[in-house]
This record gives C-alpha cells, sequence and structure tokens, in this order.
C-alpha cells in the first residue's frame, strides 16, 4: 500500500503532522478518524522521498521511548484505558517518527489486536524484549510490572550505550589529535626545515634522510591512503551487512584482538544476562527467553555460544552447567547461577550477575582509557623527538664544524 504524508487535527486543535500506509486518501481520512485526528490535507509519497525522510528523522530516541513507557505505565495504575493512554502518547509526543508509529499502532489497537502484537509490526523501533514483556504483561494482566520492566532495560541499555560512547571517543579523539598533528608536521613543517637542511651541503644523517622520505611520502600519497582507509571501510561495512561468514570472522578477529576483545565479550555477555534476567523475572519460560536474549549480544562468536547454551538446557542441563560448557561466563557468575537454581532465586541472582557486569564493563573501560592514554601521549612525543633530532642534529654538526 503507498504511504500518505497528511495533516490532521486532533480532538483539542492541535495540528498533526506524519506519514501513514493507507489504501487510498479516503482510507487515510477513515484510519486518522479512528484515531481521533481529523483530515486537513495529505499527498501521497514515493518509496524514495519516504526512504529520504526516513534517512533524516533518523531513529527514534531511547529518550523518547522512556517517557513513552513511563506515559503508559503512570496512566496504567491510574486506571486509564489503554486507547487513551495510546492517544494520549501519540498526541503529545515530540518525536515525528514515533507519532507515526503510534498512530499505526493506536489503529492496529482499535481494530482488535493486541497491543504486543502492534509492536512487533514496528521491529526498528520496538526490540523483541519489549514485545516479550508485553505480552506477558497481557497474559497476566498486569501491563504495569511489563512497563517498568521495559523503562529499567531501557535505562539500562542507555547507561551502557553511553559507555561504549565513552570507551570509543576519547580514544578516537585522541588520534585523530596525533594523526592531524602528524600529518601538519610531516606535510608543512619538515618540507620548509628540509630546504635549509640540503642546503648546508652536508651529508644528512640516516634519521635525517628517514624523515625526509617519510615527509615526501605523506606528502604525495597521504590523501590516497586517506581514501583508501574510507574504501577499506565501506567494503568492510558491505561485507558484514551481504555475507554471514564475513561477519563471523569480522567478529571472532574483534572478539580475540588483544585490547578491544576483552571489553566487547563483557559488553556483550552484560548485555545478554540483563536481557535474560528481565524476560525470566516477567514469568517467561526460560528457552524463550534465552531465544531473545542471545540476539542482544550482538557478536556471532558469542551469539553461538549462547546457542549451544539454549541446545544444552532444551535436552535438560541446568543453566548453570549449560554456562559453564560454553566456556564464556566467568566461574563466579556460574556459581551465581547455580547457587540461584538452588534455592529458587534465580531472578534476583541475574539482577546480581547483571550489577556484576555493569561494574566489571566500568572497570574495563576506564583501564582501556587509561592504557591508550599515555599510549598515544608517547607517540606523538616519540614523533616531536624524532623531528628535533633529525632537524637541530644536522644544524648542530654544521655549526660545530664552523666553530
Amino acid at each position: 500500500m503507498p504511504k500518505f504524508s497528511y495533516r490532521a487535527v486532533n480532538a483539542k486543535g492541535r495540528p498533526m503532522r506524519g506519514v501513514v500506509t493507507a489504501a487510498n486518501e479516503s482510507d487515510l481520512a477513515t484510519r486518522l478518524e479512528e484515531g481521533g485526528l481529523a483530515l486537513v490535507d495529505c499527498k501521497e509519497v514515493s518509496e524514495k522521498s519516504s526512504g529520504i525522510k526516513a534517512v533524516f528523522s533518523g531513529a527514534v530516541k531511547i529518550r523518547d521511548l522512556v517517557q513513552m513507557f513511563v506515559h503508559l505505565e503512570q496512566l496504567q495504575k491510574a486506571g486509564v484505558p489503554l486507547m487513551d493512554a495510546l492517544s494520549d502518547i501519540r498526541d503529545t509526543t515530540e518525536s515525528p517518527k514515533l507519532r507515526d508509529v503510534m498512530t499505526d499502532i493506536y489503529r492496529e489497537v482499535a481494530e482488535g489486536n493486541s497491543f504486543s502484537n502492534a509492536l512487533s509490526r514496528h521491529p526498528t523501533v520496538f526490540e523483541k524484549i519489549f514485545v516479550s514483556l508485553i505480552s506477558a504483561g497481557e497474559e497476566t494482566g498486569n501491563l504495569v510490572q511489563s512497563f517498568e520492566q521495559v523503562i529499567r532495560h531501557l535505562k539500562w541499555t542507555d547507561a551502557m550505550r553511553s559507555k561504549v560512547k565513552k570507551a570509543t571517543r576519547y580514544p578516537k579523539i585522541l588520534l585523530v589529535v596525533v594523526t592531524g598533528v602528524i600529518y601538519v608536521m610531516m606535510d608543512y613543517v619538515v618540507p620548509q626545515v628540509v630546504g635549509f637542511l640540503k642546503d648546508i651541503g652536508k651529508a644528512l644523517p640516516p634519521v635525517t634522510t628517514a624523515l625526509i622520505a617519510t615527509s615526501e611520502f605523506l606528502s604525495n600519497y597521504g590523501l590516497y591512503m586517506f581514501g583508501g582507509f574510507i574504501i577499506l571501510y565501506v567494503l568492510l561495512r558491505l561485507g558484514r551487512a551481504m555475507s554471514e561468514g564475513f561477519k563471523y570472522h569480522t567478529d571472532y578477529i574483534a572478539l580475540y584482538s588483544p585490547v578491544a576483545g576483552t571489553l566487547i565479550r563483557k559488553i556483550s555477555l552484560a548485555q545478554f544476562c540483563q536481557t535474560f534476567g528481565i524476560l525470566f523475572g516477567s514469568g517467561l519460560e526460560i528457552l524463550k527467553c534465552l531465544d531473545a536474549a542471545k540476539q542482544t549480544a550482538g557478536n556471532l562468536v558469542l551469539i553461538e555460544a549462547l546457542e549451544s547454551i539454549r541446545e544444552r538446557v532444551q535436552e535438560g542441563f541446568p543453566l548453570s552447567q549449560a554456562m559453564t560448557k560454553s566456556g564464556e561466563f566467568p566461574n563466579l557468575v556460574v556459581r551465581m547461577v547455580k547457587v540461584g537454581e538452588e534455592s529458587g532465586n534465580l531472578t534476583g541472582v541475574l539482577a546480581q550477575v547483571t550489577e556484576f557486569y555493569e561494574k566489571d564493563v566500568n572497570e574495563a573501560i576506564d583501564a582501556m582509557i587509561t592504557m591508550i592514554e599515555p599510549t598515544l601521549t608517547v607517540l606523538l612525543g616519540g614523533m616531536i623527538l624524532w623531528i628535533a633530532a633529525a632537524v637541530f642534529g644536522p644544524i648542530y654538526d654544521s655549526l660545530g664544524s664552523m666553530g
């Protein structure tokens, strides 16, 4: 069905804009009317223009999702019907994309679909864990608890993403600064000094000739190298998107890299444990929890290891024993899970496991940043020392011979 860009007003006269799929203009008006909106005007948008709009509208932010589920939680506690709550969120959200999504969800729920089923139709906005938690709440009749669990998961995910950004942003900035300084010195400073050194008329030491050769190489091929890195990056992304085998091998290399590998492993396992713990606490059976949680690991190597855990649990092995055989979880975590199984308090233990990994990730990020900063500083200092020795050495020798 085609998509229509529309302008409408809600029951309070507030103007609304969005993009909705409909069979025709009449169907669009009916759908909007069912959602409590009166159509003002509309126009059909092509796939190309809607794709461009989707790119510029961006993804729905975690902050908007948190506000949405907090809103739903509070209204459910107050006894407000779900349809009224969905209508309120649709009319008040600041995100244009989320407003369009909520318009579709409101219509689908009004037509008799369950809320979880309506959410599942928008997988790019609502993850599987949201659908699973809401579905569990619908089965038990306790949507408030489901909303609380979704909010907790979203806030934890947001905090984890902030940690990952912290781990990568600072090294990237330092690397760009160091690379920029080295390039400027090699491309602009060194060539100006080289002319003076050549005018001295003396044989230049190896350290100076090496510096001159490096400077000339960067001046002649620096831009080509930069372009090559960009092409390599694009090819890497395309290869990962198009080939499962290539993605697995790159994930394997990343997972077993000297410094970043440990951090990747801890973050992935932390996401798995947190998701699994929330799903298990909502009352879902353990196999469904494992199915949904393993996808949050992100790394294919770890996902395969987590799949082996699911297979062993299905065969009748305890979760702790399956985790031991996977070889991916620390002994401390396995022992905690085993205690939880024996005591019947696996939900509480999984919360402790998540807390353990959160602290472990924080320590790993701080350790990596602490190591990268002096490494790049030493690299920059070594480069400056090389340039100083290569430039001032011949000058000093020339002045000595003149004396």
